[in-house]
């Protein structure tokens, strides 16, 4: 898990950064900024996964494969409750990330065209390092906040709690794509930040659903497929 997220922050630092960069005016060359871009992201991301490890069995959130291969219980047994969710929840994503390219503004659709991910690069950064981050990670930190400091660490989290950390989780994923947004229009205008935003904390509340009710890799399995349904159709 953490070498394969590790390997798509660098696929992104190699394939993503430059292509945002490309034709500004830089303080560093190209490969010193994708260099500071994978080491930043290593850094996010082992402090993502320090919290998920330290809080998320605190507050009944589990990564069942992942207790499994750590421990005795067959893989096979811990899989299969979250494969038909999984896939369910990445064809409906897919669909959905599909549907609203329509409605996408003018100006980030068209830079959108400048940037073509490798498919292994969406599902490893999309289904393995963002659900890292932003499920095991930012939700985890945020349950556990609410479970401390509202219901005063009592039993497990009431599901408005769970809820909370579920939509907040996933407006920190559409704003966290702001920056790229940026890099891509140079003006974030309203429609392009509600869109990006918008999007986006919409599939991060499913993301964050699947994770609570069925286990982080149903919403790692699910965000990848919804990128192979999106690559499929030519997204």
């Amino acid at each position: 898990m953490w070498l394969a997220a590790v390997f798509s922050i660098a696929l992104v630092a190699i394939f993503v950064v430059p292509s945002l960069v490309a034709g500004q005016t830089l303080p560093f060359p190209i490969w010193a900024i994708s260099a500071i871009s994978f080491a930043q992201g290593g850094v996010f991301l082992a402090l993502a996964v320090w919290a998920g490890c330290a809080l998320a069995p605190k507050l009944g959130l589990r990564a069942p494969v992942f207790e499994a291969l750590a421990g005795s219980t067959p893989v096979v047994a811990a899989l299969r409750p979250l494969l038909v969710p999984g896939l369910l929840g990445g064809l409906v994503g897919g669909a959905f990330l599909i549907a609203i390219t329509y409605a996408a503004p003018p100006e980030l659709a068209t830079a959108a065209q400048k940037i073509v991910l490798p498919l292994y690069v969406r599902i490893l950064y999309g289904g393995i390092t963002e659900e890292l981050l932003l499920r095991w990670g930012v939700m985890s930190l945020i349950l556990w906040l609410l479970w401390r400091f509202v219901q005063r660490s009592h039993g497990l989290p009431t599901a408005s709690l769970v809820w909370l950390a579920i939509v907040g989780s996933a407006v920190l994923f559409g704003v966290g794509h702001l920056p790229a947004a940026h890099a891509l229009v140079g003006n974030l205008t309203f429609p392009v930040v509600v869109f990006v935003v918008g999007g986006n904390a919409a599939f991060g509340t499913l993301a964050g659903w699947l994770f609570w009710r069925f286990g982080l890799e149903s919403a790692m399995l699910a965000h990848a497929v919804a990128h192979v349904v999106a690559y499929a159709a030519g997204q």
